[in-house]
């Protein structure tokens, strides 16, 4: 295993759930390009949406760091790995800095990867309307774990500059200074849809809005500030370094990448890739075929429901879809992925789209929140990510529900993480593998492992 190296990096958290962090990730890393620095990002928590930004901004993969889905040794490895020839790293939080998978412990928050990655934390502070309770606010983080090195408060949507100048004056003499701040600019902010943000996608953010907030933290501050915080980090810790070597192309999956299908961990592709999988993107929405020569597909979420109309119209794809599993072939699809492989989408006004129909049932959209949360998995038989007993963890973030199905009829025993009621999702013939849970494959490689097998064994067959 190398050294451990220096690579200046930085918490950026909030005090709460929101996009202000977001918003400030992005302004700091146009800040930081503008000055030539090569920008690493990471995400903390399960989420899909926020690291589109980052890799819009960066232009490469946003990686998430969960300590829940991952355990600290994937976390530390895939931070070191992901960061490699960067000039600074910059991982954002996930809802307040001390906000995980429990209320009572630590676990899967900003804090917990903090503390492994060793980095200094920013802490993003929504200051509409404050003043010396800045000071508290910044004192109280501090307090809470003095492991944590709370670096600095980064006041968000502040009134105006002597607005900045009374918080820093407020803040002077404690444990964390008012290091920066942004105003509110509500021309530039991000769109949101339910809880979070929308896709950074090029249609419906213009490029524009990216170097802006870069430019306007420029212009309120001196990047340099930041930097400085980073390089505060000491070198990284130890933790048993993955074999990341390359494995020479034995297989072709077909991965669902558009404007319907796009939520995948950068990590599940890697780890396909490192065993020998190459990936093939492939469009739902826009392709009469499968890419050819695919020996295995994959159907990541997204928002399904929102292109209901041209899923259904490409009957093509959904027809070579049918006739790729009825030869054998393996699928595997989370969430959007399931809902596309259903008998039909149901919209919010009632209205049936058909689907590929390769699962029984039909996802019909909910006005509200169906489930949310961190979940176990187990596989009751063998599946196309192995045999049965095959243990791993994902979340669930859904607004359906699929109707119609067999109340026990599915092969994955699920067990939410809050609450710990089990139920049964995983539908489908014996080679496809279809249900709400993304999972993270760094809880279980053997997963990565299983799909790569069942990709090269049905390339075997010829068929």
């Amino acid at each position: 295993m190398d050294g451990a190296p220096l690579i200046p990096r930085l918490v950026v958290a909030g005090t709460s759930s929101g996009v202000g962090k977001t918003t400030v990730m992005v302004a700091l890393t146009r800040a930081f390009q503008a000055r030539g620095l090569k920008v690493a990002t990471f995400k903390c928590g399960p989420d899909y949406l926020d690291p589109s930004y980052h890799a819009r901004t960066t232009g490469a993969p946003c990686h998430n760091l969960d300590g829940w889905l991952m355990g600290r040794d994937a976390v530390v490895s895939t931070f070191r790995h992901a960061s490699q020839g960067h000039d600074v790293a910059l991982i954002e939080g996930v809802m307040g800095l001390y906000d995980g998978a429990s209320p009572d412990s630590e676990e899967g928050s900003a804090a917990q990867v903090a503390k492994w990655l060793a980095a200094p934390v920013l802490a993003v502070v929504d200051v509409s309307g404050m003043a010396r309770t800045i000071a508290a606010i910044g004192t109280g983080l501090a307090a809470f774990d003095p492991e944590l090195k709370v670096a600095g408060l980064f006041a968000n949507r502040v009134g105006s500059r002597s607005h900045l100048e009374l918080l820093q004056r407020a803040a002077r003499g404690t444990a964390v200074p008012v290091v920066g701040g942004l105003p509110a600019q509500e021309a530039l902010a991000f769109p949101e849809r339910h809880l979070g943000l929308l896709t950074a996608s090029e249609e419906s953010i213009p490029s524009g809005h990216f170097d802006a907030w870069g430019t306007l933290l420029s212009e309120w501050n001196d990047p340099e500030t930041f930097l400085r915080l980073a390089r505060e980090a000491p070198a990284l810790p130890e933790a048993p370094e993955e074999d990341r070597s390359e494995a020479p192309i034995t297989c072709r999956i077909a991965v669902a990448r558009d404007a319907a299908f796009h939520f995948y961990y950068a990590d599940n592709l890697r780890r396909l890739e490192r065993l020998g999988a190459q990936c093939v993107p492939f469009s739902p929405l826009a392709d009469a075929a499968l890419p050819p020569d695919v020996h295995a597909v994959y159907l990541g979420g997204g928002y399904p429901e929102l292109h209901a109309q041209r899923l259904a119209d490409n009957r093509s794809l959904r027809r070579a879809l049918s006739d790729f599993a009825a030869r054998g072939g393996p699928i595997y699809a989370e969430c959007g992925g399931m809902m596309y492989l259903s008998q039909a989408i149901r919209t919010l006004e009632g209205r049936d789209f058909p689907m590929v129909g390769l699962v029984p049932g039909v996802a019909v959209m909910a006005p509200k929140l169906q489930a949310l949360g961190y979940v176990e998995v187990e596989t009751t038989v063998r599946t196309v990510l192995g045999g049965a007993g095959l243990r791993f963890r994902g979340h669930q973030f859904r607004y359906s529900t699929l109707e119609g199905v067999p109340e026990q009829g599915g092969v994955l025993r699920i067990r939410k993480r809050r609450g710990g009621t089990i139920h049964t999702e995983g539908f489908g013939p014996p080679n496809v593998l279809a249900s709400y849970v993304h999972a993270h494959w760094a809880s279980n490689p053997l997963v990565a492992e299983g799909l790569v097998a069942s990709a090269r064994a049905f390339k075997e067959q010829g068929t």
